[in-house]
């Protein structure tokens, strides 16, 4: 349950922005409902996140993925619910997508797709678990442009899981029955 009122005043701005959430996502999305409780919050991460939509250096199916093992990793079931329906919304497989807490004992992933999942495992750590090897790898398949890029959507979608889950919001049923557990299975 949120942990801040979700329900706001129907002030004209509150009015524009459920008619564009439902519009564009078919629901009003309760992040956004959190970030309208401060104006300058909310414009700033709006733009951000606007921003970050035509951002074009990385494969979008990595950068799904990569967004994806952060929110497991963080444990937020927001992000996990939501992040499910726009990577299949952008074409990424559902056996990809049903695998990614278990990407290590998975045969769906290509090299390349196993170390972004690695990559944003490792940000995502607290503190961050990072190995130049595995940066190398990646720099050396991605480029640094790309690479600048994965490691900034991971810092973003950290951002947003812990924003999420310390408000205590939760799924809305973007994937029902949502089979992506919250954390990753360890062995």
């Amino acid at each position: 349950m949120a942990r801040i009122p979700l329900d706001l005043p129907s002030t004209p701005l509150n009015r524009v922005l459920r008619w564009y959430s439902r519009r564009t996502y078919g629901k009003v999305l309760d992040p956004l409902m959190a970030y309208a409780r401060h104006r300058r919050v909310l414009f700033a991460a709006s733009r951000f996140e606007l921003s970050l939509a035509r951002w074009n250096k990385l494969d979008p199916g990595l950068k799904d993925l990569a967004v994806l093992a952060s929110a497991v990793a963080i444990g937020c079931s927001w992000c996990t619910d939501f992040g499910y329906w726009a990577s299949r919304n952008h074409g990424v497989p559902h056996e990809k997508l049903q695998d990614v807490p278990r990407w290590r004992d998975s045969d769906v992933y290509t090299p390349l797709e196993r170390d972004v999942l690695e990559y944003a495992e490792a940000m995502s750590a607290t503190p961050p678990a990072v190995g130049d090897g595995l940066v190398e790898r990646l720099r050396g398949r991605l480029g640094d442009a790309a690479l600048v890029e994965l490691t900034m959507m991971v810092a973003v979608e950290n951002q947003r899981s812990r924003f999420n889950s310390a408000l205590g919001l939760s799924t809305q049923g973007f994937k029902d029955n949502c089979d992506i557990p919250a954390r990753p299975l360890r062995p």
